[in-house]
Parts: structure tokens; C-alpha cells; sequence
């Protein structure tokens, strides 16, 4: 069939298998064109590794340094009427071309919060791998269920403490308006926690402990976004800003818990990019397409290969990584430092319904939602019938 988006709300509903390729070759070209990244990772777990940050990773894990790679990730495969997912055709596309190299690659689907995929994830470490020395955590989830208990808890996207008002953009109407928040009750705050919090990555790192599956010196990152001013309402002093402080919390604990085999674990800091989760938060859309036109302008603009292949680099495999002061890593000083804030929050002061195109780089930003699903991207002809059958393997 010919594929064209189709684009509800903060999602588009479909994904195209040619250009999902084509992202994803686009991505391995830049890993590749930077020559040697120095010494890295060579067996690595990634959770949540099929868009985003996490793909970037798996990517830069392979075509950086080599890596076998196991990924975990839940995504719909294809049918005869409906495309499957962009994760899942950026995972056959990773596969294809991560095999080309000899690299071991490998994908689990399922919902990484439950014990199975665990339990799956360590049968494959075990038979294929032997010891991971890297540990991504990169899941972006509405909702989880307790391994235990069945019980299913739902994040919410409130601030903490006291309503808040401001301005958005609403994607769909092409519309600047204000939006208001209710504050987060003690319930909703405690099951955004249990959601995208550090519970579930304690659990993954204690599962591979018990199974002898760390190597020695191993090191896991768990991905977060902090911000500035403008969007701790709704990042910092918030719900999800709440979750994020427990993954300062779980950091500590998996450290203490592995002192034995020096496991190293660390909060990394990202900065803001178009992704499908923070496409459906209030506030970023707009955030981010003044980011994005003062960033650009700057020269200091970074897509999520840029950001990780620096992670990687500068930050997490550094002989002497330097650290925030709640000992996070920290590669989003080029968007939060007082300068280019402070060029962000002027443009977010002046914008209007009338000028918002003008003032902005939304044209960029739809570019970005786009490209999340395979579209918009120069080279792929859309005009071309696609199989959407496209298989991992």
C-alpha cells in the first residue's frame, strides 16, 4: 500500500516501513562518520530501545563501539490492513543492518515492566552474551503493572502543590491558548512514581545481579529530562518531576546494592527533542519549537544521535565524567544555561496566536513529529507501495 500519515491528536496513527529505514540509516551514517569513539561497551541491554533516546542508543552502542545488543521494547507488528508501529520498523531496520555488520542483535517485545520479559531477557544474555557492561534505561510508559501484585498504576501530568496556568500550543487547531492544571492529589503524585519512577529499573539490574549477569564495573544510565524555569511547572515541581527525583533515589540504591561487582549507575540528563512522550505534555510543543528556533540559530541545535553519541563520549565513558551536583550526568547545558534561556523566555513572552509561526520553528518541530514515523524524510519516495510486513529478522 501507499503510505501517507495520519495524525490524531499528539499521534500519528501509522508509520512508514522506508522511512523508518531511512531514519535509522541516517542515524548509524553519523555514528559512523565520527570515527573511534575511544573505549566503550561491548554487550548491552537496552530497555526501551525500539524509538528516541533508547534507539539512539542501541545505535551508537553497536556502530560506535561494536556491541552485541539485546533490546526490549513494546511494539504492534503489521497486519495485512494496518502498519506496524515506527518501533517496530526502526527495530527491523536496526537488525538488518547491525547483522550486515556481524554484530549480534537481538529484540524481546513485550511489556518490560513484568517479570517474564525479565526472565526472558536473562535467558538471552545467558546464552548469547554471558555479561552485559551497559544498561540503558530509556522506558517511556502511561501506565504500569506491579510484577506482583497485578496492580495497575497510571501517571498523570499535574503540578504539585498549586494549579497552574499558562500558555501551550495545541497541535491539532494550530491554536496558542492558555491551559490550567489542577494540582495532583497524594494518590495521583504516589502512582506516577510507581510509574516512571526507579522502582522498575532497581528490579531489572537486581534480576541481572541474581543472575550473575553483571559484568564487573558495569555501568547503567536511567534517561530524564529536568528543564529550566519555563517548564518546571510541569517537569519539575510536578508529578513527573516527583518520579524523576526517584531516579536520584534508585541510582544510590542499585550502587549500593552492587558494590561487589563496582556497578556504576547514573541519572543522565537529556535535553528537550521531539519524541511521541513529550509530544503529548503540556507545554512542549511550544517550548520546543522556540528551543529549536533559538538552538538552531545558535548553532547549538542536537537531535537524539548527537545528544547520546556525546553522552557516550563525554559523560558516561570519560575517564573522569563530570557530575551535577545530585551526581547526574548532564548533556543538556546547551539548551537550560541562563543565555539561551533567557533568548527563549523573551520569544515565549512575545508570542501570540498572530505571530506564533513567525517567533517560532514549529516548522521544524512537525518536521521532528514527522520523521518519528518514518515521514517527511528527503530521499524516500512516498509515492512507492510499501510492505508493511516488514519482520525483525
Amino acid at each position: 500500500m501507499v503510505i501517507k500519515p495520519k495524525i490524531r491528536g499528539f499521534i500519528c496513527t501509522n508509520a512508514h516501513p522506508d522511512g523508518c529505514a531511512a531514519s535509522v540509516a541516517q542515524q548509524i551514517e553519523y555514528v559512523t562518520s565520527q570515527g573511534d569513539l575511544g573505549s566503550g561497551p561491548k554487550n548491552v541491554l537496552v530497555i526501551g530501545s525500539s524509538t528516541g533516546y533508547g534507539l539512539a542508543s542501541r545505535i551508537v552502542s553497536a556502530f560506535g563501539y561494536g556491541a552485541n545488543t539485546l533490546g526490549v521494547c513494546f511494539e504492534k507488528a503489521p497486519s495485512e490492513r494496518k502498519t506496524a508501529t515506527a518501533g517496530w520498523y526502526n527495530t527491523a531496520a536496526f537488525h538488518k543492518q547491525a547483522k550486515a555488520k556481524g554484530l549480534f542483535a537481538e529484540t524481546i517485545n513485550g511489556d518490560a515492566f513484568s517479570n517474564e520479559i525479565k526472565a526472558q531477557a536473562i535467558d538471552t544474555i545467558k546464552r548469547e552474551m554471558g555479561q552485559v557492561d551497559l544498561v540503558i534505561y530509556s522506558l517511556a510508559s502511561p501506565r504500569r503493572t506491579d510484577p506482583e501484585t497485578g496492580e495497575v498504576y497510571k501517571s498523570t501530568l499535574k503540578p504539585v502543590g498549586q494549579a497552574y496556568t499558562t500558555k501551550t500550543y495545541d497541535t491539532d487547531k494550530d491554536r496558542i491558548h492558555d491551559i490550567s492544571l489542577e494540582p495532583a492529589n497524594d494518590d495521583e503524585i504516589a502512582q506516577t512514581i510507581k510509574v516512571m519512577g526507579g522502582e522498575d529499573w532497581e528490579l531489572w539490574l537486581a534480576a541481572l545481579a541474581d543472575a550473575d549477569l553483571l559484568a564487573d564495573g558495569c555501568k547503567t544510565t536511567a534517561y530524564t529530562y529536568i528543564g529550566k524555569e519555563l517548564t518546571w511547572p510541569i517537569y519539575g515541581q510536578a508529578t513527573i518531576g516527583k518520579a524523576k527525583e526517584d531516579l536520584d533515589r534508585a541510582a544510590a540504591a542499585i550502587v549500593s546494592n552492587n558494590k561487589a561487582k563496582h556497578v556504576e549507575a547514573y541519572v543522565s540528563s537529556l535535553k528537550a527533542l521531539v519524541t511521541q512522550a513529550s509530544s503529548a505534555i503540556p507545554v512542549m510543543p511550544l517550548y520546543i519549537s522556540l528551543i529549536y528556533k533559538v538552538m538552531k540559530e545558535e548553532g547549538t541545535h542536537e537531535g537524539c544521535i548527537e545528544q547520546i553519541k556525546g553522552l557516550f563520549t563525554e559523560r558516561l565513558f570519560a575517564d573522569s565524567p563530570e557530575l551535577d551536583e545530585m551526581g547526574r550526568l548532564r548533556m543538556d547545558g546547551k539548551e537550560t544555561n541562563d543565555e539561551t534561556q533567557a533568548k527563549i523566555k523573551a520569544l515565549w513572552d512575545q508570542v501570540t496566536q498572530e505571530n506564533f509561526h513567525e517567533l517560532s520553528d514549529y516548522a521544524g518541530y512537525h518536521h521532528e513529529f514527522l520523521k518519528l514515523f518514518g515521514f517527511d524524510i528527503e530521499g524516500v519516495d512516498y509515492e512507492t507501495e510499501q510492505n508493511t510486513l516488514a519482520d525483525w529478522e
